[in-house]
């Protein structure tokens, strides 16, 4: 079958790999629609950074080359031995984490917190660039009528963004700033409407991506016709409640804090390459906090039933469909060369 394998930086080969089978604990899916991450994206520029590439992954035992994609959803074909959550023909969104189940943050159900965590699709065991995987039967969950398998694709990044509005101190009434407005971004500020904020503010250079900003309802604020932290501060007169960083670029970091008000917090979502220089009295002087999150934990339901209800909806976020054929150019290149897009989704056939 065909599968993309990242190799090293800049070299990801599409490869035919043998099919794999269920093994014990284990589903079979056929894969169907798979998203381009932007820790993808980073994992080709500058990895590896998630993907073990000289030891083993110490949960998966895998290093690369190793099968890309954890944004994903498929039907079941086969089911291991032991398996009772799903049987064949159910459709399903896959929860990538790996955890070890053993150390203290796992013990207290952190399991994204867990000391050898890794994610499937970048730590091995499989990936979703591929038209058949097989994967973990904890990892799945059964998608509704009414959620199709696009809108599966999207339940794992909408889940980081949910994720990182629960970590947040943000109460129903409060406004709040989202720094970024790529997939991610967009679908923090969805998450930021489904938990009440009263006022959100993007900030985007993209002319493409403030639009959709603002079709997804917040009041967008381009950095380039003046300061951002400025317009933000005179609008909400002080400062937001809590300021998302979802850019990745370490100056925006600062930004974010300095556009949230005495006693605010900034919330980092994004996997940064490099160091990001802060002044501490930034926050001492304002008793601001400064948090981050990695990943998600417990709340694919809530995104799926959210889903459900017409939150972060494929039609509004989906910028370009390719095949598996075309990941490489069309996708990994196609989002450096053309950074106005949004998502892309790739159809494992």
């Amino acid at each position: 079958m065909k599968a993309l394998r990242w190799h090293n930086a800049k070299d990801l080969r599409l490869e035919n790999i043998e099919e794999p089978s269920a093994k014990k604990g284990e589903v079979k899916l056929k894969v169907e629609w798979c998203g381009i991450c932007g820790s993808d994206l980073h994992e080709y520029t500058a990895g590896p950074i998630f993907i073990p590439a000289d030891q083993p992954h110490p949960l998966t035992g895998d290093k690369a080359p190793i099968v890309m994609g954890h944004e994903f959803s498929g039907q079941v074909v086969e089911v291991g031995e032991g398996v009772t959550t799903v049987q064949v023909g159910d459709r399903v969104a896959v929860e990538p984490i790996y955890n070890c189940g053993e150390c203290e943050p796992c013990k207290q159900g952190l399991y994204n917190l867990c000391e050898k965590m890794g994610f499937y699709g970048l730590a091995g065991g499989g990936g979703g660039f591929s038209e058949f995987t097989s994967v973990p039967e904890h990892m799945l969950h059964k998608l509704p009528e009414g959620v199709s398998y696009e809108q599966g694709a999207l339940v794992e990044p909408s889940a980081v963004a949910l994720h990182a509005v629960k970590q947040s101190k943000l109460k129903v009434g409060d406004k709040a700033a989202v720094f970024g407005t790529g997939p991610i971004g967009l679908l923090v500020i969805e998450a930021l409407k489904a938990a009440g904020a009263s006022e959100i503010y993007a900030v985007e250079l993209s002319e493409q991506r403030r639009e959709k900003a603002a079709e997804f309802g917040a009041i967008a604020i381009d950095p380039a016709t003046g300061d951002a932290v400025e317009q933000i501060q005179k609008l909400t007169n002080g400062g937001v409640d809590v300021a998302f960083e979802v850019t990745g670029v370490p100056p925006v970091l600062k930004q974010a804090i300095h556009s949230t008000k005495f006693n605010g917090e900034t919330m980092v979502v994004s996997i940064f390459e490099k160091e990001a220089p802060i002044h501490p009295q930034d926050l001492v002087l304002r008793e601001r906090n400064l948090t981050g999150i990695i990943g998600y934990r417990d709340v694919f339901p809530a995104v799926i039933n959210l889903m459900a209800q017409g939150y972060f909806a494929a039609d509004k976020l989906v910028t370009k469909r390719i095949k598996l054929d075309e990941v490489i150019e069309e996708g990994f290149e196609g989002l450096l060369k053309e950074r106005n897009h949004i998502k892309i989704l790739v159809k494992a056939e």
